[in-house]
């Protein structure tokens, strides 16, 4: 056997195959664990301040304003509806990240060396979002340029971020750890929500317009993106990759190493049936996400401030649902958890589609009930993803498990965005995603994930 080299952060690299169970002391892996949480803290503002708060008003506003007299805006020639421009972004956006992520999850299993490829996606993405401070006026290119960077780029970042897990945590700690993350990320979301809150409410005594408060909002989660993504690039490690005598390095970057992954993934079948499942389900859970403050201030008519206040509500309830059925899944099992989850997501859906307008309190309770299941079906569904995930494959395999998270999804908003260009209603839109739960809940059942766990090579957990 012979060892390809990668640089750690804290000494030589572990040479240990990557992907392999994780590795080190307990205080050595609490101290990466520790930092690991550190990037959902980090990047979690982006999805909440700038994807499910502000951008999405804020670009269909600016859309709208260099929209000819039908309500149209023309992108390249193609005439598309202004309400319907966020959400088209969106999608194309996942579709950019669906080109690039096999890719760097290849190069990352094959050299060993995720944390480069780490900060490079992690500071591409937080400097398209601070440069957001410059949409303003009739510059929706320039917004859905910046949008399509960002979150391209905040995808390809989770790949290699999400791939660490099975490295940092042993197979009994996935779901508290990953659950962890989760809450880190929901709890900074908060946080900074509060300032904006502060900053947009009171943009008049700060000498602010209101649109100038609102780019604010949309450049500090940058700031706050780059500045926390530090702490665990200075705490993960690099491990070194070991190959059989004769296989080459980094053989089949590029479009053949997409070409492989995927021949490698039909190997694993089971795997593929949870994938499928948790691709449809959480392009749901996805698309709620990027669409709910259009769909309050559109459809609803709430203002800015009240769509701020209740997703304060989702991430400080989220902190509360992620961690609940962390535990929950220790004494039912994470695939019966996620699959409540998805029943509650249903019903959620079909409460939000006959919200009065104008009725704030209401959406507060809807907020509340979105909250309680959103943290815990993302952790689970990460941390169960892991067990079925071959080891030496994870950034690869998690790139296929990318094109579906954090706010990013395409299948979802491009059904969103055709239902409003089609009928005009945001709640036609809204209640469209009811199909992506349904189908995912029915293909989540039917996986057996024992056998998956164990088709994969890896020791099956107590409880999953």
């Amino acid at each position: 056997m012979t060892a390809e080299t990668t640089d750690g952060a804290d000494g030589p690299p572990e040479a240990v195959a990557a992907g392999g169970e994780a590795a080190g002391t307990a205080a050595e892996r609490r101290r990466e664990q520790h930092g690991w949480y550190f990037y959902d803290f980090a990047c979690s503002v982006y999805s909440t301040s700038v994807l499910t708060v502000f951008l999405g008003p804020y670009l269909t506003a600016v859309a709208r304003a260099a929209a000819d007299a039908e309500g149209y805006v023309h992108p390249l020639g193609v005439p598309v509806r202004a309400g319907s421009f966020f959400a088209y972004c969106v999608s194309l956006s996942v579709i950019v990240a669906v080109l690039v992520m096999p890719l760097v999850g290849a190069a990352a299993d094959r050299r060993g060396r995720k944390k480069p490829l780490l900060a490079v996606a992690a500071y591409t993405g937080a400097a398209a979002t601070a440069g957001m401070f410059f949409l303003s006026g009739e510059r929706y290119l320039l917004g859905g340029f910046l949008l399509i960077v960002a979150n391209a780029s905040l995808a390809v970042s989770m790949v290699l971020y999400n791939a660490y897990l099975p490295q940092i945590a042993e197979p009994d700690e996935r779901d508290t750890v990953s659950s962890r993350g989760w809450a880190f990320g929901y709890t900074s979301g908060a946080l900074v929500l509060v300032l904006n809150l502060v900053l947009f409410q009171g943009h008049e005594s700060f000498g602010l317009s209101e649109g100038a408060a609102v780019r604010i909002c949309l450049a500090s989660a940058g700031l706050w993106w780059g500045a926390f993504a530090l702490i665990p690039l200075k705490r993960l490690r690099d491990r070194a990759v070991v190959r059989a005598e004769g296989e080459g390095p980094a053989a089949g970057t590029g479009w053949k190493q997409l070409v492989a992954t995927l021949k490698d993934m039909r190997k694993h079948p089971l795997t593929l049936s949870f994938l499928l499942a948790y691709l449809i389900y959480n392009d749901g859970v996805q698309t709620v996400i990027s669409q709910a403050s259009v769909y309050g201030s559109e459809e609803l008519k709430l203002e800015q401030s009240t769509l701020i206040v209740a997703v304060l509500l989702v991430q400080v309830l989220a902190v509360v649902g992620a961690l609940g059925m962390g535990r929950l899944a220790r004494s039912y099992g994470a695939k019966r958890t996620i699959l409540g989850s998805l029943a509650a997501w249903t019903l959620t859906l079909a409460a939000g589609y006959f919200l009065p307008a104008g009725a704030p309190v209401a959406f507060f309770v809807l907020a509340s009930m979105i909250g309680l299941v959103l943290g815990g079906s993302q952790a689970l569904s990460r941390s169960l993803f892991s067990h079925l995930v071959p080891r030496g494959k994870e950034a690869e395999y998690f790139s296929a498990y990318e094109m579906s998270d954090r706010g990013v999804s395409w299948v979802g908003p491009l059904v969103f965005g055709l239902t409003y260009q089609l009928t005009g209603s945001y709640r036609d839109a809204i209640i469209s995603l009811v199909a992506f739960f349904a189908l995912g809940f029915v293909l989540l059942a039917r996986v057996p994930v024992r056998r998956a766990v164990e088709a994969a090579g890896n020791p099956v957990p107590d409880r999953i």
